[in-house]
């Protein structure tokens, strides 16, 4: 299952009674645009949220791939509405409680990625149509939703969040989300156990820091994370780097790099007496192999605090 999200206003009406999404192959200019492109990598089963004017007002699941097809109306006599473009039939769930993104922002903001996100920093919606939303975001949303949209009866189902629900017929959301948030999580562990188990023995199974080797404090961290990864940069064991739980936060929250060298970077904001705490220095010089060099500088690049 991939997820998506489709920036909708004026058209989200009709698109939803009849069940669909469409765009354009090209604009006025005769130009593709990437964010109607994507509409070819939708699949079936593959789950959409639909955006519109600041919120999030429903959740569908396509129940066909991407087809090349004439939409089905164009009731405001579009000029490129007339040609055929990307058609995507859906099966739509419109949620009572619309998910607004901005009151949503802050628990939303860490995991909008850098590139193709649906929502810019201040909460407002990006221009474009469709955009890709990968596992954690996905998830994220989810939970939002189902906690917004599911009464739960049972005082012991207060504790879930989406979890182990009672199905129902009148509400077909209850189980949609149930199952994509145990997909998308079943996704993830299968892609984390086969990162962690390919990167681990190019690191001699030690950190790469301070030579620590014991495993529960060994962490296979990202230099460039799941949230601007690719399906493929996800499970290649050179963006990876072996840090123990201290040199792990600190590699991940920014507060230190490596350049294309292998040499370390440490943030000014880390006092002297700091480093000595997380035994660092300036003279650090990791030992990299040529595949890590672009993940380790666009980690340097994007996630050091020191620009």
């Amino acid at each position: 299952m991939k997820c998506f999200m489709v920036m909708q206003g004026h058209t989200y009406q009709e698109e939803q009674e009849k069940g669909f999404i469409w765009a354009a192959k090209q604009d006025s200019s005769g130009m593709p645009s990437h964010s109607w492109e994507r509409m070819m990598e939708v699949e079936k089963g593959d789950l959409i949220f639909h955006y519109v004017k600041g919120d999030i007002v429903a959740v569908s699941v396509a129940t066909t791939g991407c087809e090349v097809a004439y939409r089905p109306s164009n009731p405001q006599n579009h000029a490129l509405w007339n040609d055929p473009g990307y058609f995507v039939a859906l099966d739509v769930h419109e949620l009572d409680v619309p998910i607004n993104i901005q009151t949503k922002l802050e628990e939303i903001s860490p995991l909008l990625p850098n590139k193709y996100s649906p929502f810019q920093a201040n909460g407002h919606g990006n221009q474009g149509y469709l955009y890709p939303c990968h596992e954690e975001l996905s998830i994220k949303l989810l939970e939002i939703i189902a906690d917004s949209n599911i009464t739960k009866i049972e005082d012991e189902q207060l504790a879930l969040a989406i979890g182990t629900v009672v199905e129902t017929e009148r509400n077909t959301l209850i189980p949609l989300l149930a199952e994509a948030e145990s997909e998308l999580k079943t996704k993830i562990r299968l892609e984390e156990r086969t990162f962690h188990a390919r990167m681990m023995p190019l690191w001699a199974h030690q950190c790469t820091i301070c030579g620590i080797d014991l495993p529960i404090v060994l962490q296979a961290t990202r230099a460039k994370p799941r949230k601007d990864c690719t399906k493929e940069e996800r499970i290649d064991p050179y963006n990876g780097i072996l840090l123990c739980a201290n040199h792990a936060i600190l590699y991940k929250k920014g507060y230190i790099a490596f350049d294309g060298q292998g040499k370390i970077h440490i943030a000014e904001e880390m006092s002297e007496e700091n480093h000595k705490k997380f035994g660092i220095h300036r003279q650090i010089k990791i030992a990299r192999m040529e595949q890590n060099k672009p993940y380790i500088k666009w980690h340097k690049r994007y996630l050091f605090i020191d620009k």
